[in-house]
């Protein structure tokens, strides 16, 4: 097949989401002296965190919480968890957090040498991601890779987020692009992989993690990558 258009998501798949939230967090972690108001074990506040994140971010999806209820209470609850139950601080911190994290310019490697390689084989490339607009504009420009895409599709700007199928449909307006030229690359198999079936495009699921084949509603992805390199071979 005769791909024209590739989707690529942002965060986990090219930008190295945990990797710069872990600074951001350590930096929040110094500035605030939250050590000396009782959390002493920075690893665990950042896995906590991590944990509290993902959970928040499947209640957005779901539309059970808004976006502002996500941005604080990530902090608020790694907060309760060593016992500091400050709203105040868990607001500033949520505010200070999305300020710093769009600065930072970890990416997966050979991100850049993947995004050379498929511009100069004249492929479109667009970004279809869940986060913020600004936000993730931000990342785009700190990390340089905002000159590889034509659009760049938010959940904010397409009023619906991966995986409803809304989102994509959003994206093939504002691309031009067709289903069957289109492809979805991302790292998550329950909003990247099952958004693009459910949109009814192929999908190259990029497994940074583990070395096994996951499954999308009992299938296999189009295609199963564990290095961005490897979509070379695909592309």
């Amino acid at each position: 097949m005769q791909y024209k258009h590739l989707f690529f998501d942002l965060d986990h798949t090219l930008w190295d989401f945990e990797a710069n939230s872990r600074l951001t967090l350590q930096e929040l972690y110094e500035e605030l002296q939250l050590k000396n108001r009782g959390i002493h074990d920075f690893d665990l506040f950042h896995k906590n965190y991590l944990a509290h994140n993902d959970k928040l971010w499947d209640r957005y999806r779901s539309g059970v919480i808004k976006v502002d209820e996500l941005r604080w209470k990530r902090m608020w609850l790694s907060l309760l968890d060593f016992k500091i139950a400050d709203e105040h601080l868990a607001r500033e911190m949520g505010i200070l957090f999305l300020d710093l994290l769009p600065t930072r310019k970890l990416l997966f490697p050979h991100t850049t040498e993947i995004l050379d390689y498929l511009s100069k084989k004249k492929y479109r490339l667009h970004l279809i991601t869940n986060g913020f607009e600004k936000t993730q504009h931000g990342k785009l420009k700190s990390s340089g890779l905002d000159k590889y895409f034509t659009e760049v599709i938010t959940s904010e700007a397409g009023n619906s987020l991966k995986p409803q199928k809304e989102i994509f449909e959003f994206a093939f307006q504002k691309t031009g692009a067709l289903p069957e030229e289109s492809i979805m690359i991302g790292d998550t198999i329950e909003v990247d992989i099952l958004g693009a079936v459910n949109a009814g495009i192929d999908q190259v699921h990029v497994n940074h993690l583990t070395n096994t084949v996951e499954l999308v509603n009992g299938n296999k992805p189009t295609y199963t990558v564990y290095s961005l390199k490897e979509l070379e071979g695909i592309f």
